[in-house]
């Protein structure tokens, strides 16, 4: 949440097989409040650990069991934390512990420690818990002393344990950490709420009422503001963003005049520490008083607490806490006597190492600007996810009144084009509301380039738009024709309706749509306009992007049912499940799918695999048999081989396993690419579609000239996608060399480096590039430049 100061790139590759654990111990334990995702970041820690030579032991009920010792510290083995990825809450236990607070708790905390040799902790909590884990770490030393002069460890145990590492994952629903974009268990928790607030809004509308949800967040707004953003929320409070004085009559007016628009509903999201600019406490029930007071609306009151800590964790937080874990171990295996105590943070896409009280400072200043009623410093102090998240709520949900808004008269166009993906219709949404804010006429063109060259085109207002967020599918209709063949058509319609820019929403056909009116404005003055693409497709194969909208709602849906799979064969035992995923050629799905999904083996056409292959694959498999886990899982990606069919592997499988294992096959389908959005996908694509509306009214202000918008230059058509650690705009044409045309898919792809580490998790021997691992940075206080924000 915080900005980095991006560290310069190393020469020299590094590899996991050259980093040995041998001789070192590494315990794991789980502190303070519980969050879906820590089960998984200890899985992996575990696993990692075993796999490097290391001995791992868990700490049960965490600080607790540090200080009481005896079978509370256990070692682990690989077994040991099978079955636990899609658990929620922490199966290791977490406990607060007033005892460690005390030097004689922290004390005994050492001795327990030392008997087992254990100096390597990774700790998953909140700032709390890492807080208290760096003050343990300070005062190493001094207590291997005082244990020595009390003559319970000797003088040999005191140097062979001199020096206590500690590597922190940030485990917290809130998002309430300095120095990361997302904590484990925050994604998961947006889950629950957006799960209550899709069901309340069905019953809302049928009763014309207005609902106050009161979400988690004493002391920050991030569950609140999030929620509010992917639900279309009519208000909000935070507490870092207390309301000015007169806000209820501003809000009461604002449910009226929506009440008044025909929205048969009312959603306002409070957080259970929002307080007014005097510090004094909102609660929910004091804003259903008010509601009914002033104007008397049907209104309801929905507390949802600890729901929002519950359930099986989301697909993004088993990767994330997935990708902590391994990078926790690594960070421990490489730290010296002189490393400070760090936390593994997430970035953009990337994850990264940063000292642990420099990110423990921040959170506290966040509270000190808070308490001092500097409550713009708190924002800025929050990080660019939780400032961009309150800029872009502001911007749509706050209606200007038209005789306010500026006039610009220009008509921008917007679409979608390629496959549904859900979050389109939230990034129309978006699109349309901030295109009005800015004084544009906004116009929907339904069923993609076919509906352009047909004359689907009308406007679209504010209000069309209203409710758009959770809905799956595409609202306007999309097709995967490409509009080469009817440029004329489309040209004469651009002319028709004054298309003076165009926002396409949409997948590999879309990317190929703007490359051919790019190419076309020779020949075609109406392609002389700004154009931008927003990737959008389940496939997540568009080039210039780490992210599409959709890839995450259609990962949850794979890893929803491979959780059901695998529970199924928890009862028939020695089963192997062969799953199809979507994708194309694109192996995304099916790669993060299998890790999120805890799979052994996952087949796709970036990484060719041949018969030896399968063979290894199947015996390996046969072993797992012979152990307490007794069920594996195999995706495919649909394309991943043409004579490699699910269907020969399935056959390959259940004759070479005959005797150890029997199998069964799944082809998951169109069911990826339906159901509502995730909430990441709603608020993905919300930002993003409002940054591309942003540079379509700065690029048109600087391509008008003469009365008329002109814009040719290659800057003008471009794609928006996330890139590591930021948004950026890229020419289209600049693109054509990353792109492998036949195969519709980027040449490099991100997430291929995460393979390998699916494979150390599933117990196979392979090589692991950890060269982008190993530094650490600094938080820093530069402000954010524009194309960062997201």
């Amino acid at each position: 949440m915080a900005d980095m100061a991006a560290p310069t790139r190393q020469d020299t590759k590094k590899y996991v097989e050259n980093l040995s654990g041998a001789g070192k111990s590494i315990a794991v334990l789980t502190s303070g409040g519980d969050a879906q995702g820590m089960n998984a970041a200890v899985r992996a820690a575990v696993r990692m650990g075993i796999y490097v030579g290391a001995k791992v032991y868990f700490i049960h009920e965490g600080y607790q069991g540090m200080v009481d010792g005896g079978d509370n510290i256990k070692e682990a083995d690989w077994e040991s934390v099978s079955s636990m990825l899609q658990v929620g809450g922490t199966v290791i236990g977490s406990a607060r512990c007033k005892e460690f607070r005390t030097h004689e708790g922290r004390l005994k905390a050492a001795n327990n420690l030392v008997q087992r040799s254990i100096t390597n902790l990774c700790v998953i909590g909140g700032d709390g818990s890492l807080t208290g884990a760096n003050l343990f770490r300070e005062e190493w030393s001094g207590l291997l002393e005082e244990l020595h002069q009390q003559g319970l460890i000797d003088e040999e145990a005191v140097k062979r344990n001199s020096v206590l590492h500690i590597v922190g994952m940030v485990g917290s629903i809130d998002n309430d950490f300095c120095g990361t974009d997302m904590t484990i268990g925050t994604d998961s928790a947006m889950h629950r709420i957006i799960e209550v607030v899709d069901a309340i809004m069905t019953t809302a509308q049928s009763h014309q009422r207005t609902f106050v949800l009161e979400v988690m967040g004493r002391h920050c707004g991030y569950l609140a503001i999030v929620s509010a953003l992917a639900c279309g929320a009519d208000w909000v409070f935070i507490p870092e963003m207390p309301p000015e004085d007169g806000w209820e009559e501003a809000m009461c007016q604002k449910l009226s005049e929506n009440r008044a628009n025909k929205k048969r509903l009312n959603t306002i999201i409070v957080a259970e520490g929002a307080v007014d600019s005097h510090h004094k406490s909102i609660t929910a029930d004091n804003i259903k008083d008010l509601v009914v007071r002033c104007l008397g609306f049907d209104t309801r009151v929905t507390i949802l607490g600890h729901v929002q800590r519950g359930g099986t964790p989301s697909a993004f937080d088993r990767i994330l806490a997935s990708r902590m874990g391994v990078e926790a171990v690594l960070a421990l295996l490489e730290a010296s006597a002189t490393t400070p105590a760090c936390v593994v943070s997430l970035v953009g896409n990337q994850a990264i190492r940063l000292p642990l009280m420099e990110c423990v400072q921040m959170t506290q200043e966040v509270q000190k600007a808070m308490d001092e009623k500097k409550f713009e410093e708190a924002v800025r102090l929050r990080g660019r996810s939780f400032e961009n998240n309150l800029t872009t709520y502001r911007l749509l949900s706050y209606r200007t009144a038209d005789s306010d808004l500026p006039k610009s008269n220009f008509n921008v166009a917007v679409l979608n084009v390629g496959a549904p993906a859900a979050g389109m219709n939230a990034a129309v949404r978006a699109a349309v509301r901030v295109g009005i804010t800015q004084g544009h006429k906004m116009f929907a063109v339904n069923d993609g380039f076919e509906g352009f060259y047909k004359g689907q085109i009308k406007e679209i207002k504010w209000a069309d738009v209203g409710g758009w967020t959770g809905m799956g599918g595409s609202l306007l209709g999309t097709k995967r024709t490409l509009p080469a063949k009817h440029m004329d058509q489309i040209a004469e319609q651009m002319r028709i309706h004054n298309i003076n820019a165009l926002l396409v929403i949409g997948g590999f056909e879309a990317y190929l749509g703007i490359l051919e009116f790019s190419a076309a404005r020779d020949k075609y003055s109406e392609f002389c306009i700004p154009m931008v693409m927003v990737p959008a497709t389940v496939s997540n194969n568009i080039p210039g992007s780490d992210l599409s909208i959709g890839a995450d709602t259609a990962l949850n849906a794979i890893t929803d049912t491979c959780d059901r799979i695998k529970q199924s064969a928890s009862g028939t035992k020695r089963r192997v499940f062969i799953i199809e995923t979507m994708g194309g050629y694109c192996g995304y799905l099916a790669s993060v799918g299998g890790l999120a999904a805890g799979a052994d083996a996952v087949y796709i056409y970036e990484e060719p695999f041949d018969i030896r292959d399968l063979q290894a694959n199947v015996e390996h498999l046969t072993e797992k048999m012979k152990t307490s886990i007794q069920r594996g899982l195999v995706l495919r990606n649909e394309n991943s081989n043409e004579n490699f069919t699910t269907d020969f592997i399935y056959q390959l499988y259940s004759e070479e396993g005959r005797g150890f294992f029997d199998c069964k096959k799944n082809v998951l389908g169109h069911m990826q690419q339906g159901g509502a959005p995730s909430p990441f996908d709603r608020n993905y694509g919300t930002k993003i579609a409002a940054k591309a509306m942003q540079w379509i009214t700065e690029t048109l202000k600087t391509s008008y000239k003469g009365g008329k918008v002109f814009a040719n230059s290659e800057d003008t058509a471009c794609l928006l996608g996330m890139r590591r650690r930021a948004m950026v705009f890229q020419p289209v044409s600049q693109l054509r060399d990353e792109t492998d045309f036949v195969h519709r898919i980027p040449k490099e792809q991100w997430w291929l480096k995460l393979r390998p580490l699916m494979k150390i998790l599933a117990k196979y021997k392979t090589s692991y590039d950890v060269s982008d691992s190993g530094q650490l940075e600094h938080v820093t206080r530069i402000r954010p430049r524009e194309s960062d924000a997201i």
